[in-house]
């Protein structure tokens, strides 16, 4: 019988040993498991619908705190799009010298919670593709008046509008009976933004065998709305949904960005 001593000595380093075991993810991990996420995103797609197989989903590999060298593991192996969910890190990783001399390509997905004070962090970064959660009118506002100080050119910074469609109250996102409204605001007073489309953050721990994810319905039927009211093509509006836990059963139900960490990059160690 274990003493209590014994019992916490034996937990602490089973602890350490999981921690060592994520910190040893090689480069060849890294390639295998964005392989086979890919895999089972192809297989998910053939299971869709004939009118959504023209749509190839883009996929976002989520490296938050992971290192450098993994990220140029993914990179090598093809992948392109990045995500980070903290402006600091965000930062660090953008500026990268070893990043910025492999990764000419790289694009990276800014898709946690930003604050309008912190907007100039983020646009000032090089290769900053897209944001992903934009989740008010001050914070889409914010984000066009400063978007030309940061690009010479005429592009405009693609974005989406985060929902929140379980209406979770730790979640953020608008409400689904906002995005109407909200999308009107961006396309008619946001000039130098690109409404990529929605995103949402599915309940976690859904099981698909109960029938369709009702966050991925709910993101499906605000994107209709908003084509009927703005008179917008569908095609035009993606929908980004899923993540490691259901990137594949949202893709069969018409994801056009899936956004997926531990299965590539294995499990994190969360933040204090």
């Amino acid at each position: 019988m274990l003493r209590k001593c014994d019992y916490y000595h034996y937990h602490q380093n089973l602890f350490q040993l999981m921690i060592a075991q994520i910190r040893k993810m090689t480069e060849a991990d890294i390639k295998q498991g964005l392989r086979i996420v890919l895999n089972k995103i192809e297989e998910a797609c053939s299971r869709r619908t004939p009118e959504l197989q023209a749509t190839n989903p883009q996929l976002v590999a989520v490296s938050k705190t992971k290192p450098v060298n993994l990220i140029v593991a993914a990179y090598e192996e093809g992948q392109r799009h990045f995500g980070e969910n903290y402006v600091q890190e965000l930062e660090e990783k953008a500026n990268n010298s070893i990043i910025l001399e492999k990764c000419s390509d790289i694009k990276w997905h800014f898709i946690g919670h930003l604050q309008s004070n912190k907007v100039n962090k983020v646009l000032c970064l090089p290769n900053i593709h897209m944001i992903q959660t934009v989740d008010s009118q001050k914070l889409a506002a914010t984000l066009n008046k400063n978007w030309p100080k940061f690009r010479s050119s005429d592009a405009k910074l693609n974005i989406m509008i985060q929902v929140n469609t379980s209406e979770e109250e730790e979640k953020n996102g608008i409400s689904p009976d906002q995005v109407c409204d909200m999308t009107k605001f961006v396309l008619n007073e946001c000039s130098n933004l690109h409404l990529a489309g929605l995103m949402t953050i599915g309940r976690f721990g859904y099981d698909p065998t109960d029938g369709p994810n009702p966050d991925f319905v709910t993101l499906k039927r605000c994107r209709d709305d908003v084509c009927q009211s703005q008179g917008v093509d569908w095609k035009n509006i993606g929908l980004s949904m899923g993540m490691s836990d259901d990137f594949e059963h949202a893709v069969e139900l018409g994801s056009t960005n899936v956004r997926v960490g531990s299965s590539i990059f294995g499990y994190r160690v969360k933040k204090k």
